[in-house]
């Protein structure tokens, strides 16, 4: 049985701040070779994270296209993240 949608948000955005690195410093994220800016990225993601976390907490209910929307940004910055070095995908294969 599938999670309602409350709770898979909340997976979500667990799943999400362990595995992006959120507290490394500014010398970790900023490299030379850029594709995108790290940095700024994951201070995005970051926001996005607090806001649905609030609004959960607040009782609203998000929709699956919600949870797709926070699903495929966040998937798209861990992208940008491992073209730039700042993270491995194969680290996070099991």
């Amino acid at each position: 049985m599938k999670p309602k949608t409350p709770v898979a948000m909340r997976q979500l955005i667990n799943q999400v701040r362990e595995t992006l690195p959120f507290d490394a410093p500014e010398s970790y994220l900023c490299t030379d070779d850029c594709k995108g800016c790290s940095l700024k990225l994951l201070e995005f993601l970051d926001g996005e994270l607090i806001n649905w976390q609030h609004r959960l907490d607040n009782g609203e209910i998000p929709t699956l296209g919600d949870v797709e929307y926070v699903a495929r940004l966040s998937r798209k910055i861990f992208k940008v993240l491992e073209k730039n070095g700042v993270i491995s995908s194969a680290s996070f294969r099991q």
